[in-house]
């Protein structure tokens, strides 16, 4: 049903406006000129739980074949965080990894987090996301989360969608705001006086928070499509009233941007029965990360999810998947999101913009060939199912070659 070879019209446009938002249009530049003929880089490594490991050590074989091809130095500062960092060090997210990754000009990320039963031997407040992941987000306010939901035509049979659904490929961006809402809000736990217990959790946003992440999400929308959805429930929520009212506010200067308002559950039906009439989504927090991984199930697997988390003065990039202990250790995840992080942090941080094209190039190249990693194989089919490092090795085969 599906035509299985990458055309050259894919390979060409393959990230041709998957990262079109440069760091610098939020933050201060990350990267100074130091004024020798080799630039060199810290990037800080938190390779997390599970299959954090596995997967990173792909990225890092990335890395330094990027630095042979490019005369550069990447300086790497490996850290402990998540699970891991609490059994090692007593914190999930430890000093000394604070210290490296204010240090760092980028910081590229693995996934977090044990099973359910495992992560009880851990103290609630020091599991891996709520000791590590939201304090990283607060210390360097990483507010805009980019987080692409790209599918070419070429490798539409990793999709469960129907052939006429993805017609000639999927390629919008989530635009998460990554810092507010829920996740921050003020939460409060206790027994009321009639000994019930009850928990509160409130949901905050101010106008300046909305109206950044409502500007990156115009800004990208300006060089893509001019089409902008933006994802409430003003419905229900007095929240989503206010973040409606600062979009439109941010919008008057973007008067070339169509904007288009949709609540959020017909926005998780229509990714699914029409992705294609989406380009820039925006939303708040909780929103977009139950929709980003709804992305990725249209997209086959979040194996294929990169993202960049971006603040004022710092960045990081991790997979949109978790660190999937049930298969840690095997050598069968699919390292794409954390190349394809790897890519994004070229892009975004070090303004390295044909490098991190020709990441995702030999990525989309390797899937051409017929090769595939065990979340993307389905019974009966010819695809060749290789390992976690072979697919390294074969986006690395496929660099050398361009």
């Amino acid at each position: 049903v599906y035509d299985f070879n990458l055309s050259q019209t894919d390979l060409l446009s393959v990230n041709s406006h998957l990262c079109v938002v440069n760091l610098a249009a939020i933050s201060k530049p990350l990267i100074k000129d130091s004024g020798n003929s080799m630039a060199s880089y810290k990037i800080a490594l938190l390779e997390g739980d599970g299959i954090g490991p596995e997967i990173m050590a792909e990225a890092i074989k990335i890395l330094r074949l990027v630095e042979i091809r490019n005369n550069i130095t990447f300086e790497l500062l490996p850290g402990a965080f998540g699970a891991n960092a609490y059994f090692s060090h007593g914190h999930s997210f430890p000093d000394e990894t604070k210290s490296l990754c204010d240090e760092a000009d980028a910081i590229l990320k693995g996934p977090i987090g044990l099973n359910h039963k495992e992560s009880k031997k851990i103290p609630v407040d020091m599991q891996p996301e709520r000791g590590a992941l939201l304090p990283l987000r607060r210390r360097y306010d990483t507010f805009a989360n980019f987080r692409p939901v790209y599918l070419p035509k070429g490798i539409a049979h990793f999709s469960p969608l129907k052939p006429e659904i993805i017609g000639d490929g999927i390629d919008l961006i989530i635009i998460r705001e990554l810092v507010g809402g829920l996740y921050f809000g003020n939460k409060e736990v206790g027994t009321n006086d009639e000994g019930k217990r009850y928990v509160h959790e409130t949901l905050e946003y101010d106008e300046d928070q909305i109206a950044r992440i409502a500007k990156v999400a115009f800004d990208t929308a300006q060089k893509r499509k001019k089409v902008l959805h933006n994802i409430h429930k003003s419905n229900v929520l007095k929240s989503s009233v206010l973040w409606n009212e600062i979009v439109g506010e941010v919008g008057i200067d973007y008067p070339d941007v169509e904007v288009e308002h949709i609540l959020v559950d017909a926005a998780a039906t229509y990714l699914c029965l029409n992705p294609r009439q989406f380009d820039v989504m925006v939303m708040e927090n909780m929103f977009g990360d139950i929709l980003s991984d709804q992305g990725g199930g249209i997209l086959g697997s979040l194996g294929l999810m990169p993202s960049a988390c971006v603040g004022p003065e710092k960045a990081y990039y991790e997979p949109s998947h978790g660190s999937a202990p049930d298969i840690a250790g095997e050598g069968i995840a699919n390292p794409y999101s954390m190349i394809g992080s790897v890519a994004m942090m070229l892009e975004m941080s070090f303004n390295m913009t044909q490098e991190a094209r020709n990441i995702w190039q030999a990525m989309q190249s390797v899937f051409a060939q017929g090769y595939s990693t065990a979340d993307l194989s389905t019974p009966g089919s010819d695809i060749k199912m290789i390992k976690t490092n072979e697919f390294g090795d074969l986006v690395a085969k496929e660099l050398v070659k361009n």
